[in-house]
């Protein structure tokens, strides 16, 4: 099914096809003329991410820290209930006709979820387009059916384990199209590079998408990769050099990375951070955030068990987040491209420029 739309507020046309998960948005609509110009957000979030998980198995256990991955939703400490399927019912109704793609996740294993098959039916008979991210820990054949049956794609986050492979099998021998979600950073990057080199990712994956490492929850500060470093320069040569038989993505965190190190990436396929501009996170408990990397200090949530999706959209809160977008590297030639980079951890911003002023205050 194709879904398309004109934003009348911020002039602008959306395609989205519900099948292959194929997305485009115009520019900015001037007298019925495309200007080029990329609308700087939208009147309601065309993605979600949605924190259905308050509790995490494999986190509790430690296997996440053991496999090198920091949780930065710290998963090992915390616990709470996970989201009800009212709530989450609640959450599609608002978002019918208007949101293209729910990303299920929170503290833990969706597939994990007492609800799980009631959350992704729920979604597509709103013809809305459901993945999700798992360890695969907890994966049955029960499981992959239910994916199979209801989802664009599912990711699993590379824990360097047995599970992780068996979960990636499972997957692909259902036909189903399967990511390796892999975090960046000083204690994974070599693996990368090599893997990259070697072709020693699992065959028949459709792509690795690269989450650059943040020092949010159980995310160390001396696990964040820094400019300076030679490995990251290898890196991004690699990934520009070598072919690979999947796709390569990367979070819109290593859009600064990928301007200042790629040559054979076309910029204008970069994902920026669209945070409170196209998207947003909503956690178990309800409040909704620009990104889920504020889940911890909760600087930027509103609530909305009293509120609309909505209004939290058009709320002084979300408008602030916004705004360090606007301030940011006011100079910079490729502004429109990265936007800054992260607006909430500076820190794993991979540019050395001098337009690099600021943003998160």
């Amino acid at each position: 099914m194709i879904i398309k739309k004109f934003d009348k507020k911020n002039k602008y046309f959306a395609m989205f096809d519900t099948e292959s998960g194929f997305y485009v948005r115009s520019g900015i609509i001037e007298n019925g003329v495309d200007t080029g110009i990329d609308p700087f957000m939208a009147s309601f979030p065309e993605l979600i991410d949605v924190g259905v998980m308050g509790h995490c198995t494999h986190g509790k256990s430690g296997l996440c820290i053991r496999s090198g991955v920091q949780c930065y939703q710290n998963g090992l400490k915390t616990s709470t209930p996970n989201m009800t399927l009212e709530n989450f019912k609640r959450i599609v109704d608002e978002c019918k006709g208007k949101t293209y793609q729910l990303a299920l996740g929170g503290r833990g294993d969706v597939d994990q979820h007492e609800n799980f098959e009631e959350i992704l039916a729920y979604c597509r008979l709103n013809n809305i387009v459901p993945n999700f991210t798992s360890s695969g820990l907890g994966f049955t054949p029960e499981i992959v059916k239910i994916c199979k049956e209801y989802c664009g794609a599912v990711a699993i986050s590379w824990y360097r384990s047995d599970y992780t492979l068996r979960a990636i099998d499972m997957l692909l021998e259902a036909g189903i199209t399967t990511n390796i979600h892999y975090v960046l950073g000083n204690n994974s990057i070599d693996e990368a590079i090599q893997r990259l080199k070697n072709h020693s990712f699992p065959e028949g994956i459709n792509a690795v998408i690269f989450l650059l490492h943040k020092p949010v929850g159980l995310g160390r500060e001396d696990n964040v990769l820094k400019i300076s470093d030679p490995r990251v320069k290898e890196f991004f040569t690699v990934v520009d050099t070598i072919k690979q038989p999947f796709f390569i993505g990367f979070d819109s965190c290593n859009a600064p990375a990928l301007l200042n190190f790629s040559r054979n990436i076309d910029r204008n396929s970069f994902d920026t951070c669209e945070a409170a501009r196209f998207s947003m996170y909503i956690t178990a408990d309800m409040k909704a955030l620009p990104c889920s990397f504020d889940n911890q200090e909760l600087r930027w949530a509103v609530d909305i068990s009293d509120k609309s999706i909505e209004e939290a959209w058009n709320s002084q809160a979300f408008e602030d987040f916004r705004n360090i977008f606007r301030r940011s590297c006011p100079n910079c030639p490729s502004r429109s491209l990265c936007w800054g980079g992260c607006p909430i951890r500076r820190n794993i911003v991979l540019c050395d420029r001098e337009e690099k002023l600021l943003a998160a205050s």
